[in-house]
């Protein structure tokens, strides 16, 4: 049976840091890379004939029975480890943000996220990790942002949950709740407004963090003590004030 582990929103950002380090630091026969964008799949796979590149869009229910049917073609696996990692946010006021890109987040956030750990677990033995990408826009719901934080929120709730339903099976469940790291995140979220994320750390700081805490089993990963203080005293916070303080003072450049 082969060893395999599978990333998901692999072509850029952290799913690229992913499947880099894994493929550097852990031992599976493949590294199955899943994203839209086929040439960028390819630029990673090349030069290692362990990483596999598969093109799928993973949005909503059509995402996950194209990926259902790439699973039925494969034969004798075992999925030691499933990074959900695809996924995207969108700044700006609520009223203000196209329809389309703000249910299209929530298929691809939580549609495609839930409906993949439902196909991989079965190929999932004792000893198995997932990793679910969250956010700390995960612990508050946050103006000018008021879905992507919605969505996060869902995926951090239903991580915890599944870890406790698996814990059982020896599955171990891990949420990855990052703040700004650098990728191509606020340039996707701005549409094209701003470029770079503010302030944002390393990817490869993240992951490997995060890497290290879910083979541990730990339920959750925040690599910065800063936003482990964010994390621990959002609970004292009242929901809405700060949901009307992120509004009115944390505006995010974005267009149209």
């Amino acid at each position: 049976m082969k060893k395999v582990a599978v990333v998901t929103g692999a072509s850029a950002g952290m799913g690229k840091e992913f499947t880099l380090q894994i493929s550097q630091k852990y031992d599976f026969d493949e590294i199955w890379i899943i994203a839209r964008r086929k040439e960028l799949l390819e630029e990673i796979a090349e030069n290692n004939s362990s990483i596999k590149p598969v093109q799928i869009d993973l949005t909503g229910e059509n995402g996950v029975k194209d990926f259902e049917a790439f699973l039925k073609t494969q034969r004798d696996f075992t999925i030691s480890l499933f990074v959900n990692n695809a996924g995207f946010g969108t700044y700006g006021p609520f009223e203000q943000t196209p329809l389309e890109r703000e249910t299209k987040m929530v298929e691809l956030n939580c549609t495609a996220l839930t409906g993949l750990c439902s196909l991989v677990i079965p190929y999932m033995e004792k000893g198995s990790v997932i990793i679910n990408t969250s956010s700390m826009a995960a612990f508050m719901p946050l103006g000018n942002f008021a879905v992507y934080a919605a969505t996060k929120s869902y995926v951090l709730s239903f991580s915890i949950a599944l870890a406790a339903e698996l814990k059982d099976k020896g599955i171990k469940v891990c949420a990855l709740c990052p703040g700004s790291v650098s990728t191509e995140f606020a340039n996707v979220a701005s549409n094209g407004a701003r470029k770079v994320v503010k302030g944002g750390i390393e990817s490869s700081k993240v992951v490997s963090h995060c890497l290290k805490r879910a083979f541990k089993g730990k339920k959750t990963a925040i690599y910065k003590l800063q936003w482990k203080f964010t994390a621990f005293f959002s609970r004292f916070f009242g929901r809405y004030v700060v949901a009307r303080y992120t509004y009115k003072y944390c505006k995010r450049p974005y267009q149209n």
